[in-house]
């Protein structure tokens, strides 16, 4: 029976006998792997083994033994019928099996199979091998097979068995070391059904059974060593294992003797650790790189941790080089999505996609009726709510149909509104026709922005570090935030609390309705003059409800009337408890509780749930919250208007010539926000395969401003906080983890058809207003609520501004805090929030005409950073920007040539003198690919 296995860390089985432990770090005695070393370097060594059966293994290891240590022939039958014995494994079941077998637990003993437990681990002489005990059971085959176990483990693993124990006959103890040539499956030797390449076997007299033991767990902890996989995958001589294990001790970290507990188990570390080999050995394994020593510098986060050289991923900066041709940049955008197209459909065929439709879905026809609302008190309803619903559904439709990055969702943005909002107060200072005047603006806009297109002007995104990122990305999220908040806030003048409510004073509250003069309501007694008023309310105005008093021209009197009991708190209720639950639920994934599918499933599903369970609350409890109303009708909110803007009709010819120069603000807001979205979604940390397009998303943008400006509908442009939110709703993750391992990102699901679903729905939603009218208003602000939070906490800004409120050993070991001084990461999260508050206030004031202006200082800024801060701390804290990274690569070859130059001179000595050494590294450097498939 097991005593241990190992995956990616040690679990052990407890006593009793009956469950395995939680993964953790092992922790050896040192002693242990000297005495390893011994077994090695004396021991049997059989490389490259050609033996199909788990006997014939065991015989010609009995068999191998070197010169001067050879077995007696009654010891080698003594030990190959001991080391034959059929195993029993510690097999792990599912909780009702647990709990079924419950009351059986005490009819069935304590024996097994005849044969009393020995200790885990522990070969016992009493064990007698029979013809039977050497043939696989078919019971132990069979739960073999149906092992929940496998599903831990990662594709192309292979098993090591590592044999332990004490024996009465032996003398001295036996050692052999095995590796097969081609993995083979022995049975039901292993646990699962895997297939073997390594056994390690340790038989010795008694007295050292807890020295063998440690001896065993020091082999597994080797083995499960990936710079010592590849070692022993490869080496053709006993002296290239020893120099493996040299190399992992030289790497081995000791804890003092009485400075902690040695039955203490380390919990697994919270973020997987990733080996670096560099040089052929590997030095360091878990070194960190600061994120702009690679070529690309636009767009990482420091807690990227990705590869950024890893196979899959584009070029680095390959989307951003000029062509030098015009619209050679489109072109190859073109060329680089063309061959994705079909898979960006068929992609899109998994549950998890389902989930981030519905989220989306609820999120932009929230977006849609809130903006819609906004624009229509700003613009005297020339644009309203069903223009927004209108304009939201097409252009999002055929930017995902075309874009090159189909996950960016297409929304209006509140600089837009601003915009919107000053252009027709001018219009109505100058007698101009809006939409008309609005449609001179869309057309010069889209000019302008073909005009980019063509001369690839999207390669200054490589300006956009993450500075001016996360100026932007964190100024968003905090209109959404605030946004929310606000609308929360205005229920109570909606919905008015009474807060001089009494108890004692129940008997005086009254509301009645009064009749006012010119009243033109009709009576039960027909046409009539009012009588005199008196405390209480006439015969005939006894029966009309509020809404029948207000329409007739009466009024409302009484200390009762503008207060409605409860909604206002019950709204407050649902709001809160919405976000609350969404980031519960959306953190559910990583949780103690229930199975791994389980807890994926609720996590893909959050979203939804939380929407569906306070919708639930609010339709048990049956007051009136406000509710998501939808316009059910298709025609303009102004009767005014048309459909068609005509371009001559109201305003003089010289106004299509003036509209250039608020086009070029439009248009310089319009490719900021669409492009810094652009590099936000297309970061490294993303893993991204099908590439980005951020010439072919700048052209789609333009094109459509002709239409919405022709239509009369919104101007729509990617809208970060919803994008972030889509992206959020298709992460994918490994399936199989090694127990105690985090699921590693392995990227997002791209495709298109989510983003086409979101915005069919949404022009679909005018129809289904009878059952969207069931959703409160509340519930929809907190889902805003939690976007805002979840892309806020998305950026490094974040984490700086928490440094700022908490005492350096409380601190957590982020990278960038171990390379520049305390006071400069501080120096930097202050200015960037100086500018973040110039950012809100230019918004929310008159001056925010020149909002679009501010968002290109930013860039100007950041460029005057590298006379404040050093290179090395802006590579930590920052990008460093294309001209300052190259100059640095320059500077750095120049420096490596004139160092090979010196050191040529003096190579003769320098050369005997390294020569110990490189033979010492020759077998790491020989051995540094990635070899192994699997780990055993």
């Amino acid at each position: 029976m097991p005593s241990s296995w190992w995956i990616k860390f040690e679990e052990k089985v407890e006593d009793g006998g009956e469950r395995w432990s939680a993964p953790h770090v092992p922790a050896l005695p040192l002693h242990s792997l000297f005495q390893l070393r011994t077994c090695l370097q004396e021991g049997t060594l059989l490389l490259d083994l050609d033996a199909p059966s788990f006997k014939e293994i065991i015989d010609k290891a009995l068999s191998g033994q070197p010169e001067g240590a050879e077995l007696q022939p009654e010891l080698r039958e003594r030990l190959a019928a001991l080391l034959l014995l059929q195993p029993r494994h510690q097999h792990t079941q599912s909780a009702l099996r647990l709990l079924s077998q419950l009351g059986l637990a005490p009819c069935r003993g304590r024996h097994m199979g005849g044969h009393r437990v020995v200790p885990p681990g522990i070969l016992h002489s009493g064990l007698r091998a029979t013809a039977a005990s050497r043939v696989p059971s078919t019971a132990s085959l069979s739960l073999q097979l149906r092992n929940q176990f496998k599903k831990k483990i990662p594709p192309g693993s292979e098993a090591a068995h590592i044999a332990v124990g004490e024996v009465e006959f032996l003398e001295k103890p036996f050692t052999a070391f095995i590796r097969l040539r081609q993995a083979v499956a022995l049975g039901s030797l292993a646990e699962v059904a895997l297939p073997s390449r390594f056994l390690f076997i340790l038989l010795g007299p008694q007295a050292k059974v807890k020295g063998y033991h440690e001896v065993g767990r020091a082999m597994a902890m080797l083995l499960t060593d990936e710079l010592f996989q590849r070692v022993a995958r490869q080496a053709e001589h006993r002296e290239d294992l020893i120099a493996g294990m040299e190399a992992f001790l030289d790497e081995l970290t000791v804890l003092p003797p009485g400075k902690w507990d040695p039955n203490a188990r380390i919990p697994p570390p919270s973020s997987n650790l990733k080996p670096i080999v560099s040089g052929g050995c590997s030095c360091h394994r878990t070194a960190v790189h600061p994120p702009d020593r690679q070529s690309h510098s636009n767009g990482d986060m420091a807690a990227a941790g990705g590869d950024r050289g890893s196979p899959g991923h584009p070029r680095a900066g390959e989307e951003l080089e000029r062509t030098g041709r015009l619209f050679g940049g489109l072109l190859r955008d073109i060329r680089r999505k063309a061959p994705w197209y079909g898979s960006d459909f068929s992609d899109a065929l998994h549950p998890q996609c389902l989930s981030a439709v519905l989220y989306i879905y609820l999120a932009t026809v929230t977006n849609a009726i809130t903006f819609g609302g906004m624009l229509g008190d700003a613009t005297a309803n020339m644009q309203g709510v069903l223009e927004s619903f209108l304009g939201t559904a097409f252009a999002g439709f055929i930017f995902c149909l075309f874009s090159g990055q189909p996950l960016t969702i297409l929304s209006s943005t509140g600089p837009m509104l601003v915009f919107e909002r000053l252009l027709f107060s001018f219009s109505q200072d100058h007698s101009l026709n809006y939409l008309e005047f609005r449609l001179w603006i869309g057309l010069w806009v889209a000019f302008f922005g073909v005009v980019l297109v063509a001369t690839e002007a999207s390669h200054l995104v490589r300006y956009f570090t993450r500075f001016t990122e996360e100026g932007f990305c964190a100024l968003i999220s905090l209109i959404f935030i605030y946004d929310s908040l606000k609308k929360m806030l205005s229920l109570a003048d909606t919905f008015p609390i009474n807060w001089q409510y009494r108890l004692d004073n129940v008997t005086s509250y009254s509301c009645i309705c009064r009749r006012a003069r010119g009243w033109g309501g009709r009576c039960a007694h027909g046409p009539s003059s009012p009588p005199p008023l008196s405390p209480q309310p006439p015969a005939d105005l006894a029966g009309l409800s509020r809404s029948q008093c207000l329409g007739r021209g009466g009024q409302l009197l009484g200390t009762s009337c503008p207060y409605v009991p409860d909604v206002t708190l019950i709204s407050f209720l649902l709001f809160g408890g919405t976000f609350l639950s969404c980031s519960a639920l959306k953190r559910f994934r990583s949780s103690r509780y229930f199975p791994a599918g389980v807890r994926k499933l609720v996590s893909d599903f959050a979203i939804i749930l939380a929407i569906l369970a306070f919708c639930a609350i609010d339709a048990t409890l049956g007051l009136e919250t406000p509710k998501l109303l939808v316009p059910s009708e298709l025609k303009p909110t102004n009767p005014e208007r048309g459909w068609i803007v005509s371009p001559f009709e109201a305003n003089p010819w010289w106004v299509c010539l003036v509209s250039a120069v608020p086009a070029v603000l439009v248009t310089i807001l319009i490719f900021m926000d669409q492009q810094i979205t652009a590099v936000i979604l297309n970061r490294r940390e993303y893993k991204l395969q099908k590439g980005a397009g951020f010439h072919l998303d700048l052209l789609c943008v333009s094109l459509l401003m002709v239409v919405t400006s022709a239509t009369g509908l919104p101007w729509y442009v990617s809208a970060t906080v919803i994008s972030l939110a889509h992206m959020e709703s298709l992460r994918k993750e490994s399936a199989t983890s090694a127990p105690g391992e985090h699921p590693e990102f392995l990227g997002i699901r791209e495709q298109r058809l989510t983003g086409i679903a979101v915005f069919i729905l949404t022009g679909l939603s005018v129809f289904m207003a009878p059952v969207l009218k069931h959703i409160p208003m509340p519930v929809l602000y907190g889902v805003f609520l939690h976007m805002g939070v979840a892309a806020l906490n998305s950026i490094q800004l974040t984490d700086r501004v928490r440094l700022l409120l908490m005492p350096a050993k409380h601190q957590p070991d982020l990278a960038y805090l171990r390379h520049v001084p305390l006071r400069r990461v501080h120096l930097f999260t202050i200015i960037q929030l100086l500018c973040l508050a110039l950012l809100w206030v230019v918004k929310s004031t008159v001056a925010a005409i020149i909002f679009p202006v501010m968002l290109l200082a930013l860039v100007g800024i950041r460029k005057a950073l590298e006379r404040v801060f050093s290179l090395h701390d802006l590579s930590w804290l920052d990008s460093l920007l294309p001209e300052t990274a190259r100059r640095e690569a320059e500077g750095k070859q120049a420096g490596r040539q004139k160092e090979e130059e010196s050191n040529s001179e003096e190579v003769g000595d320098a050369l005997g003198a390294a020569l110990p050494h490189s033979q010492s590294r020759a077998c790491c450097a020989g051995l540094s690919p990635a070899g192994a498939t699997g780990q055993p």
